[in-house]
């Protein structure tokens, strides 16, 4: 380790410790030692086992099944270090549990994406450090510094090293029209978008139409995240319809929830393409899934905040001086 990151701890809550192993084997820095469990009334408790007064503290925790007990168990974590004297406090959030509750879409319904806001800030969090959120918007819901990372880069590049002749990036609605194309820029692809409408709050949609040209092409189906897979399979439905060839899907959050994983089987695409932002049980990982690790972006990211670069930089290929 060098004297640069001796000041700086990071420690795991319970959710995503294989992910933390691989952030601080990036930085070759040890995870730092807390004990996190519950007490019989299912009460969270947090003690951290070495000294972090004045460090620089990083918490890594993703808002993933179970959502609610890992969302409060990072709120009970980040509490412990405010009252343990810690220099400065980062929540680092990979997946951002409740992100689609971003807007007042129908009457006498929450916000809840602001309220986690509030209650991370709340609980002593000095900065949250995240990847690809459900909607920009969310970084306006803090009053502190908010590092939206994105997992463009590497998979775009796991892709570009892959034989993809003639292949059209397909947005899965018009809402991610500019996520589906800033993969194409790098891709060097076409654009097309999905058609489709929402059916109530099940989570089911429907695909009505395809906005540009699949016939005869391959196709990479990109979303935000994987939940249902129903989004996912109804594209690809409307895309054999309208004669497009193999079909890879991605997904930056592979929350594979409910009849996701029989879903995508029957879909018979050819690659599912998902990072580990959120842990991947062995159940629901199928032959031709392809987990590609955002660990190492997240290391570089949090050296950056450590020595006050840009975190920026890692994406626009710059550079500036720590502030």
């Amino acid at each position: 380790m060098s004297q640069v990151l001796s000041e700086l701890a990071i420690f795991s809550g319970r959710t995503h410790p294989q992910f933390t192993d691989g952030v601080c084997s990036s930085l070759d820095l040890k995870v730092g030692e807390v004990d996190v469990f519950e007490f019989s009334n299912e009460n969270i408790f947090v003690q951290y086992q070495e000294n972090i007064r004045s460090r620089d503290v990083f918490l890594i925790q993703p808002f993933c099944s179970p959502v609610n007990t890992s969302l409060v168990e990072l709120l009970v974590m980040i509490d412990a270090a405010r009252r343990a004297s810690a220099g400065r406090i980062t929540a680092v959030i990979p997946y951002f549990g409740y992100g689609r509750s971003d807007k007042k879409d129908q009457p006498r319904v929450p916000i809840t994406a602001r309220l986690v806001a509030n209650l991370l800030e709340t609980a002593g969090a000095d900065r949250i450090l995240t990847m690809n959120l459900h909607a920009g918007q969310i970084q306006g819901f803090f009053n502190i510094p908010v590092d939206e990372l994105t997992a463009l880069d590497p998979i775009s590049s796991y892709l570009q090293q892959q034989d993809l002749a003639e292949y059209t990036v397909v947005a899965t609605d018009a809402g991610d029209e500019k996520r589906a194309r800033d993969m194409a820029v790098r891709l060097s692809s076409p654009l097309a978008i999905i058609d489709k409408r929402r059916i109530g709050n099940s989570g089911e949609t429907e695909a009505l139409n395809v906005l540009g040209e699949v016939s005869g092409r391959n196709v990479f189906i990109l979303d935000d995240e994987i939940d249902t897979a129903g989004t996912m399979v109804e594209a690809v439905r409307i895309l054999r319809q309208n004669d497009a060839k193999d079909v890879i899907v991605g997904g930056y959050h592979a929350i594979l929830s409910g009849p996701a994983v029989p879903r995508l089987k029957d879909a018979a695409v050819k690659e599912i393409l998902v990072t580990d932002s959120v842990p991947i049980p062995e159940e629901k990982r199928l032959e031709n899934m392809r987990t590609i690790s955002i660990a190492p972006l997240f290391a570089q990211a949090i050296e950056r905040i450590h020595t006050g670069q840009s975190v920026g930089a890692l994406f626009n290929g710059t550079d500036d001086p720590p502030n």
